[in-house]
């Protein structure tokens, strides 16, 4: 039987067509990417409105940039490196995140923890966070100098040290720009008003759309 060479070329052509249309198609309906916010009172928006604080912001300024994410916000007023380490495994089940932000350790310090307890609680949650596939964010905070030096001192730099030691991406400070200024905080002297959250939103924001890139 002899093939028509010309008629065999335009099928070839037409099906590369349709492979390609599928491809694009494809991409175009893929699921979003899944944020989870694992923080404590500073990201379930203690003492605000719903919608002003920071992770509510952010899932707007995600629409606003048309990136194709979703924002999971699983904050806890309250919470501690070991109540964040207990509900990771089940809420990285549940979601299958591709990104963590973890935003935790200001209630470990204000409880004067012991800090090598909580530097392995985030150890062990970035390992978490990694095993599962999903890129790991860690926002660093900072405690008053009235719980000594040392402690202090100690509290801020493992957040550092353990995003070398694990190379995971970093927020240097989270609340940069606000922390010295008494007119961003709310009465209690701890939790931040609503206008304080634009600026701690830009302070994650650069570090995470790196992520968002990769």
């Amino acid at each position: 039987m002899r093939l028509n060479f010309k008629k065999t070329l335009n099928i070839f052509s037409a099906l590369c067509l349709i492979l390609s249309l599928s491809i694009i198609s494809g991409y175009a309906h893929s699921a979003p990417k899944t944020l989870l916010v694992l923080g404590d009172s500073l990201s379930a928006e203690y003492g605000l409105a719903r919608g002003t604080g920071w992770v509510a912001l952010l899932e707007k300024k995600l629409q606003d940039k048309k990136i194709n994410a979703r924002v999971v916000n699983a904050s806890i007023s309250g919470e501690t490196s070991s109540g964040g380490k207990a509900r990771l495994g089940a809420l990285l089940k549940i979601h299958q995140p591709s990104v963590v932000i973890i935003e935790l350790g200001g209630n470990d310090a204000l409880r004067g923890l012991d800090l090598n307890v909580s530097e392995q609680n985030f150890r062990d949650m970035l390992q978490m966070v990694k095993a599962n596939k999903a890129k790991p964010l860690l926002v660093a905070m900072q405690i008053p100098p009235n719980y000594g030096k040392a402690y202090t001192d100690k509290f801020f730099s493992m957040y550092a040290k353990l995003a070398k030691e694990t190379q995971s991406a970093l927020v240097p400070f989270f609340l940069k720009g606000v922390a010295d200024k008494a007119e961003f905080f709310q009465p209690d002297r701890i939790h931040l008003t609503a206008e304080a959250h634009p600026i701690m939103l830009e302070n994650v924001w650069g570090p995470l759309q790196k992520l968002l890139r990769r």
